[in-house]
């Protein structure tokens, strides 16, 4: 079965930047839908981003729309997740996901990494 494996989160600032990268284990087809999602203490699981490998479409929760940019490189097989303007309430375990069919639910998606700490400062 594929393996997720998240990199680069970290500790910022306010305002700062970071991005992420996810990678899978095996070969990403264009059916496939690749996301982000995270989850700080305490609250649920919430959808960050998502695109479509094949025409890459991207999506975007509400919270970080004009701040997040979701990427994939084909050639690599990798995901990426530009993260500008960070605020404390982006502190979170950030989740790089797979599914079939897209959805913003974190049950409808079957394949997760373990996920990367990120942590911006206040």
């Amino acid at each position: 079965q594929v393996q997720l494996t998240e990199s680069g989160g970290g500790l910022v600032q306010t305002g700062d930047s970071l991005t992420l990268s996810c990678a899978p284990s095996s070969r990403t087809y264009s059916s496939h839908i690749m996301g982000w999602f995270r989850q700080a203490p305490g609250k649920d699981r919430e959808f960050v981003a998502a695109v479509r490998w094949g025409v890459g479409n991207t999506y975007y929760g509400d919270s970080v729309k004009g701040r997040f940019t979701i990427s994939r490189d084909k050639a690599d097989n990798t995901v990426s997740l530009q993260m500008n303007n960070l605020k404390p309430d982006d502190t979170a375990v950030y989740y790089c996901a797979r599914t079939n069919s897209y959805s913003t639910y974190y049950a409808d998606w079957n394949i997760w990494g373990q996920g990367t700490q990120v942590t911006v400062s206040s």
